[in-house]
């Protein structure tokens, strides 16, 4: 059974179609740690266990960019039950770079100049 953890972030970024986002970040506390959960429009994110908040928080940022979102920043907003305002700084995650392609179709593209992906 999970019960609610007292913390929230804020996350904005740009989600794949490149719209801007800003959406509270719940932490459920289970009985091997933190969960974090984010709804958007009709993605609904509960990560695997985590042993903290921080822990959970960064599975969550690392699902979302494999999903194609980007410039992704959080806010912690509720630490223990009470609000933060906006005392905490934004802490931003660097974009992940696409892999390289390989082989014949990657020699291909660069071949006639057109950019991986």
């Amino acid at each position: 059974m999970s019960t609610p953890a007292g913390e929230k972030y804020q996350l904005a970024g740009f989600d794949a179609r490149e719209r801007g986002f800003n959406r509270p970040v719940e932490f459920l506390h289970t009985a091997g740690g933190y969960q974090a959960v984010l709804r958007y429009e009709s993605t609904h994110l509960v990560t695997q266990e985590a042993p903290s908040t921080t822990d959970a928080l960064q599975q969550l940022i690392r699902l979302l960019q494999e999903q194609g979102y980007t410039q992704l920043q959080s806010q912690q907003s509720y630490r223990d039950g009470l609000y933060l305002g906006s005392q905490e700084l934004w802490v931003e995650y660097p974009d992940r770079q696409p892999e390289p392609e390989v082989g014949l179709l990657g020699l291909f593209k660069k071949w006639l100049g057109r950019p991986p992906g």
